[in-house]
């Protein structure tokens, strides 16, 4: 019963955050977008949790980044002349949303499951919290860009938002190569029960990580001339996304398993030593 209550005052304390810091943009639509993202993770809870499963998860918030961008852009759509940084802007989010969900889809089909679920599925109050912190993550995250598009301006191209899309692209491309290499080692059977090291993986344990925090580090910078006021406290897009993927999901979880796993190997200690958990360092290759 504790448990129960303090799983639905965490869902209370997101919901807070995500909407609090959307009243601060002092932008009707950004609010209404937010409160929009979250009422999507609720109504799917629902079936979720009354079929057990996980296994859209990932693929629902995708799609609310899809729905929060195109309602905060298609209201100037019948502008006069097209405002091509907001454009772009939000076309990067689509494409990203769009290439993680449907990568996140096809593999949790592949593998039936997502064990980070295995002991959440079971607690209405527990899942509801996953669902709920997921509609804090789509708003926090994109509230800069959403927030830049529906300024008065819109997007300003400068030199900020040439750094940002370069930023991006980097960040992206990171992300799409580490996930392919991945995929890729995995698919051989060669390689059942080892873990990956080369390519990218070689000088970062996570850097589709890296990856992913450098490209909402892009959308920051591209964002950053379109806001004035209280509107700059949705730059901790990327710090969010860090702590998120550092300190609660992600890097955290996936060290505890491969430590269970491999731990006892030697390879993979001096792996675990000699290869930074996230920020990418240059490594020597082996001497033969």
């Amino acid at each position: 019963m504790r448990q129960s209550v303090l799983n639905l005052i965490f869902s209370l304390i997101g919901l807070s955050i995500g909407y609090g810091i959307a009243l601060l943009t002092g932008l009707h639509i950004i609010q209404e977008a937010v409160i929009g993202a979250f009422i999507i993770q609720w109504m799917a809870f629902i079936p979720a949790y009354l079929g057990q499963t996980e296994k859209f998860y990932d693929l629902i918030g995708s799609s609310t980044y899809v729905f929060v961008v195109g309602y905060v852009y298609f209201p100037n759509w019948s502008e006069p002349s097209v405002n091509w940084g907001s454009l772009l802007l939000a076309a990067f989010i689509v494409l990203w949303a769009a290439r993680l969900g449907t990568f996140l889809f096809v593999r949790i089909k592949k593998n039936k499951e997502d064990k980070r679920f295995a002991s959440i599925k079971p607690s209405p109050t527990r899942f509801f919290m996953a669902w709920t912190l997921q509609g804090m993550w789509v708003s926090l995250c994109s509230m800069c860009a959403l927030t830049a598009i529906a300024s008065q301006q819109g997007v300003v191209i400068n030199s900020f938002y040439y750094l940002g899309t370069m930023v991006f692209i980097l960040g992206f491309s990171l992300e799409i190569i580490a996930d392919w290499q991945k995929s890729t080692f995995r698919k051989n059977p060669q390689n059942k029960d080892r873990f990956i090291q080369h390519g990218l993986w070689r000088h970062s344990r996570h850097p589709n990580y890296f990856g992913e925090i450098t490209l909402w580090t892009g959308i920051s910078i591209m964002s950053f001339s379109s806001l004035s006021g209280g509107q700059y406290i949705t730059l901790i897009s990327p710090v969010f996304t860090y702590i998120l993927l550092v300190y609660i999901s992600g890097v955290r979880i996936l060290e505890e398993a491969g430590s269970e796993k491999w731990g006892h190997l030697a390879a993979y200690q001096a792996y675990v030593r000699e290869t930074p958990a996230l920020f990418p360092a240059l490594r020597k290759k082996n001497k033969t």
